[in-house]
């Protein structure tokens, strides 16, 4: 089975969960480190948001950890994405490209390998949020920076460093807004 029907089977059991007057609005993959697959279910009511999280077979996982910890893997996953090649890697590539044409410095086909290698770790959605995927994308924009000649501090390990209150945030509030108990 391909992940977006994984997906559309863990929103289908996500919905049978919904209270009245609550509508799945996102189901989001995560295989936290030692723990099987976890499906991160969002609703949205009148009332707010809630969450729940279902495991491979589509039941509610009660254990509180491991929620807090797919939840973190999502928001890091997509703070990584959105941190590498400095935020917008597409631009960086046109920029490099023209530097290339322009002033053709010494190192710019390693940047622009570097940049392209980057591209190619970010995978296309649907993708699962895991340990691994964090590490390749850290793998290779450290290699892009160093590429660009930096060699003092990551800044895309500074990013997530900076995100990490509202990676944090973000788990909490799942917590909080649990559709079941946790313990």
């Amino acid at each position: 089975m391909s992940l977006s029907e994984d997906l559309e089977r863990a929103a289908a059991a996500a919905e049978t969960f919904a209270a009245p007057g609550e509508r799945v609005t996102g189901v989001v993959a995560a295989e936290p480190v030692g723990a099987g697959r976890v499906y991160l279910c969002a609703y949205e009511s009148a009332g707010g948001y809630a969450w729940l999280a279902l495991d491979d077979d589509g039941r509610p996982v009660g254990d509180r950890r491991l929620v807090h910890e797919a939840a973190s893997l999502a928001a890091l996953c997509e703070v990584a994405e959105e941190a590498a090649g400095g935020g917008d890697l597409a631009e960086l590539r046109l920029r490099l490209a023209e530097l290339r044409a322009t002033e053709a410095p010494d190192g710019i086909e390693a940047a622009e390998a570097a940049a392209a290698a980057l591209e190619a770790a970010i995978e296309p959605e649907p993708r699962i949020a895991a340990a691994a995927y964090l590490d390749a994308l850290g793998v290779a924009s450290r290699r892009l920076e160093q590429a660009l000649g930096d060699e003092g501090g990551s800044p895309f390990a500074v990013a997530l460093q900076q995100a990490m209150p509202a990676v944090e945030a973000l788990a909490a509030d799942v917590e909080r807004g649990y559709k079941g108990p946790l313990a």
